[in-house]
């Protein structure tokens, strides 16, 4: 087991580092960056971004106004060659590419990722500051969505073609193809005051006077809140968990050793929770942490922005949009790290969960 682990760990390495590779790459070759960025604000023609730049002071915004020669940016012509030289040392493109990218991973080597370009700040605090909003979004939906969708899923299996596993189905594939966005359009409608009800919030996860309330008046707040973003992701995301305990169910229980058991005369729910439950829930409950993963980081783009949630999902939005680069680069060195542990967490629960599991024979 210690040597596929110590496998596992070093595979990492060229993994993370073909992963910022290859997106370093495409980032050259994107139209577009954070110097373009900013000359299109100091002209007026975008409103996207907060420039650090920006207000129309400072020597970077009266360096504008001066005329000069032909630039390789778009935007850049009638703009002084000193000046454009001076924002592009100030986002570190004065050194070629191979440099740059050689500088980004020793910085990362120590978790140094630097400040965002249009936020002025260090990016893992900012990171911190948007991680509770995922956390809360991720694993309220994650708990939830296994809390629903395993017991229906059993349900599911022992009643395999009568008219409650036909009905449930249609109404789980339903609330499957519908996106997740549209049942949070609709319940701002009916409950958040949008045509019928003002029952919850619509935005944020805390009232204004939040702090002024007692503990558990936070956590009522808090609840009251979180309800409609977590209704909104739950409803589109336990069906395939719950057609996964199912079919799993549904796998054991048609085996020679489930026979057996009842010809032994086990009652049914000695052979489903003292035989059959421990092997089909084996599949499922190891996908846990990946589900919680995904989650949180790439399930909660739409909900954040609709209910004006502020959390990870929304700044890599808008950091790829304004060209952020050490807040995207950041990002994506730490969910691909994450993800990675993650997947391994995950086959290490298979042998928690079946110990005749044998990583040690298992070619990765």
């Amino acid at each position: 087991m210690l040597a596929y682990i110590a496998r596992r760990l070093l595979l990492m390495i060229p993994t993370i580092l073909g992963i910022l590779l290859i997106s370093f790459t495409v980032v050259q070759f994107a139209p577009g960056g954070p110097v373009e960025r900013v000359l299109a604000q100091l002209q007026g023609q975008d409103q996207g971004a907060t420039s650090r730049f920006g207000g129309g002071g400072g020597d970077l915004g009266n360096a504008a106004n001066a005329q000069g020669g032909d630039s390789r940016y778009r935007g850049a012509q009638g703009l002084d060659p000193k000046f454009i030289a001076e924002l592009e040392k100030q986002f570190g493109f004065d050194k070629p590419a191979p440099e740059r990218f050689w500088l980004m991973l020793t910085h990362y080597l120590r978790f140094d990722f630097g400040r965002s370009y249009f936020r002025d700040v260090d990016v893992l605090t900012l990171i911190g500051q948007k991680l509770p909003v995922s956390i809360s979004l991720g694993l309220w939906m994650t708990l939830l969505s296994y809390a629903i969708s395993i017991p229906l899923g059993i349900r599911k299996a022992m009643k395999d073609g009568s008219r409650f596993d036909v009905w449930t189905s249609g109404v789980i594939i339903v609330g499957y193809a519908i996106p997740s966005f549209l049942f949070a359009i609709l319940l701002i409608v009916l409950f958040a005051g949008g045509s019928f009800w003002q029952i919850f919030p619509s935005r944020g996860l805390y009232s204004d006077n939040f702090a002024s309330l007692s503990f558990f008046g936070k956590i009522t707040d808090y609840l009251w809140h979180i309800t409609l973003p977590v209704t909104a992701m739950v409803i589109d995301s336990f069906a395939t968990a719950t057609f996964l305990t199912k079919n799993s169910f549904l796998d054991e229980i048609r085996k020679q050793y489930v026979l057996t058991a009842r010809m032994k005369g086990l009652s049914e729910t000695r052979v489903l929770y003292g035989h059959v439950f421990r092997n089909a829930m084996m599949i499922v409950i190891a996908g846990f942490p990946g589900a919680f993963v995904a989650a949180f980081f790439t399930g909660a783009l739409l909900i954040e922005t609709i209910f004006s949630l502020d959390g990870l999902g929304l700044l890599s939005y808008e950091s790829i949009m304004n060209r952020d680069y050490p807040v995207v680069f950041a990002n994506l060195f730490i969910f691909s790290l994450l993800g990675l542990v993650v997947n391994l967490i995950s086959d290490l629960m298979y042998t928690w969960i079946d110990p005749r599991i044998d990583f040690e024979t298992r070619e990765v």
